[in-house]
């Protein structure tokens, strides 16, 4: 007996969970393996957000909340939207999950039917397409190549839609791209949105603070207000605010979405951590000035990233508008051979090199949709950046 669901079948595992995996069990059996696979800030979470939480366990906030979110993260919420995004929002406009993964879940279990069609360009988080197959719905993939910076246009989402579009995926700054769409490419989208009055628009926001060489992070929301009732604006504190085991994610949306999400939510996970909760009041009103240091050292990390890579035979990277990742074009290095005779003919095959040969870990561009490419995650110390770069460095060296 066949016990595992169709649904189920449908989709693969994380390809950055199953790397990170790959590489701890490799650490654990004595190899001295870097993980450049898991977009996951290496720095702490800030004291005045840490000295919340233990504040609201003393005071009690033990307990089941609310199941999409307390009222004062939901007021809080609102007034981070007035503030950052000059978007004006009320609290039952938002909805509050245990990370952005199960937010972007349950916008699209709520919303996805049968055969409904999801747009996504390429390259995409691996998360999207596989939450959109599990809901039923067919990930339209729009392809978008290193020589038109990774950056989809007017055109290509225009022709990409069909009767049966519901959503419209954006991702800015992207993962793994660090892609930023600014308010007028986000202007001219809308354009197209209007003349297509049934698709909605899921705007993943969760990299704005991350921002490099004077780009400016735009949101859909506050560019076409006249679309907020087809807009849902997907953020967390987990990025910015190096929160990621805290698993708090949250979105604006139009109030009956949110209530369809909060009907699904209350059938699985219920209510996110109530001390989590009391912790990310405290990041979204407290002070940000962290922000600036960490940011600079993430700005530092990129271009000696981006340059360690540019400088390799074979190897050529885009410098990314934000995030945290680079995501190099290897087109040069298939067909070569590595040392044992092993020839390289996909970038999984490259990603394998990296891991056996010189222990280090990435993500293969398949798992997200453009090859042949790979995935860095620079949210690593410099030392680590240093070591992992020479071993790349003598890797791809050794390719004949």
């Amino acid at each position: 007996m066949d016990i595992i669901s169709d649904r189920l079948k449908r989709i693969a595992p994380s390809p950055t969970v199953a790397i990170s995996g790959m590489a701890l069990d490799m650490k654990a059996a004595g190899r001295d393996v870097i993980g450049l696979a898991t977009g996951e800030p290496d720095f702490p979470t800030p004291p005045h957000i840490v000295e919340a939480a233990v504040r609201a366990m003393r005071d009690g906030h033990t307990r089941y909340t609310q199941v999409d979110g307390i009222p004062q993260l939901k007021a809080a919420i609102v007034r981070k939207f007035a503030r950052e995004n000059g978007v004006a929002v009320t609290p039952d406009q938002i909805s509050i999950g245990t990370g952005g993964k199960q937010v972007l879940f349950n916008a699209l279990m709520a919303t996805v039917n049968a055969g409904d069609e999801v747009i996504i360009p390429t390259p995409y988080w691996v998360s999207f397409a596989g939450i959109v197959e599990v809901a039923g719905g067919v990930p339209v993939f729009v392809e978008c190549p290193i020589a038109a910076n990774l950056k989809m246009t007017p055109a290509q989402l225009e022709a990409a839609i069909t009767p049966r579009t519901k959503w419209l995926i954006l991702n800015s700054p992207s993962n793994p791209g660090g892609v930023g769409y600014g308010a007028a490419d986000l202007a001219q989208f809308a354009e197209v949105l209007r003349r297509h009055p049934q698709v909605y628009l899921l705007s993943d926001d969760i990299y704005e603070h991350l921002v490099y060489d004077g780009f400016e992070f735009a949101t859909m929301r506050a560019v076409a207000p006249d679309l907020a009732d087809r807009i849902l604006s997907l953020n967390g504190v987990s990025k910015s605010y190096c929160m990621t085991g805290w698993r708090i994610g949250y979105c604006a949306a139009p109030a009956p979405l949110v209530r369809a999400m909060a009907k699904l939510q209350s059938q699985s996970t219920s209510c996110p951590n109530s001390i989590a909760q009391h912790a990310a009041i405290a990041a979204l009103d407290g002070p940000t000035d962290f922000m600036a240091d960490n940011l600079a050292a993430f700005a530092r990390r990129r271009a000696m990233v981006v340059d360690a890579l540019n400088a390799m035979e074979g190897v050529y990277c885009l410098n990314p508008d934000g995030a945290f990742y680079v995501y190099p074009d290897i087109s040069a290095l298939i067909g070569r051979r590595r040392p044992d005779g092993g020839v390289i003919e996909t970038d999984s095959d490259f990603v394998a090199a990296l891991l056996e040969l010189g222990e280090v870990a990435v993500v293969p561009g398949v798992a997200f949709g453009l090859s042949p490419c790979f995935r860095i995650s620079y949210a690593e110390s410099d030392a680590v950046l240093e070591t992992a770069l020479a071993r790349i460095a003598r890797v791809v060296a050794s390719l004949e």
